[in-house]
């Protein structure tokens, strides 16, 4: 079989996938190109077939596994309000369990205590535990008076 036509076969699986997006057809695309290098070296029909055959089982046991888990986790950055989880920021006005107002990442939020029974001074710095809506739930970084 000449290498073109495993081309041409590795081109429409290609495009296939492409629409599919089940990273199988795209493997096997994948494996119908080594079965085009085995074909212009000069290798035999069976010879490309067993190369093809290789390929695609390396392919879809070892490679879509380990895609699959890649595609599967959670990103490392956060983005949104969710970025500011974790940040430190300065009480600009007393932060109770209902009310306060904080300074973070440069612009004021309206915040609320994470411990009910805690009264926040003015000055404080405080981590931010979650973001509810517009308002920043927050915990003093240091030990209250």
């Amino acid at each position: 079989m000449p290498w073109f036509v495993w081309l041409l076969a590795a081109a429409a699986l290609g495009a296939a996938e492409f629409y599919t997006l089940t990273l199988v057809l795209g493997l096997l695309a994948g494996a119908a190109l080594v079965a085009a290098v085995v074909a212009g070296l000069g290798v035999g029909l069976l010879g490309q077939l067993v190369a093809l055959a290789v390929a695609a089982v390396a392919g879809v046991v070892i490679v879509r596994p380990v895609a699959l888990r890649h595609m599967t986790q959670q990103p490392l950055t956060r983005e949104g309000s969710d970025a500011l989880i974790g940040k430190r920021a300065e009480v600009m006005q007393e932060v109770t369990a209902t009310h306060g107002l904080i300074k973070l990442s440069g612009e004021e939020w309206s915040a609320r205590a994470f411990d009910e029974s805690l009264v926040i001074p003015v000055g404080a710095l405080v981590d931010v535990m979650e973001i509810e809506g517009a308002t920043a739930v927050v915990y003093p970084r240091e030990l209250l008076p």
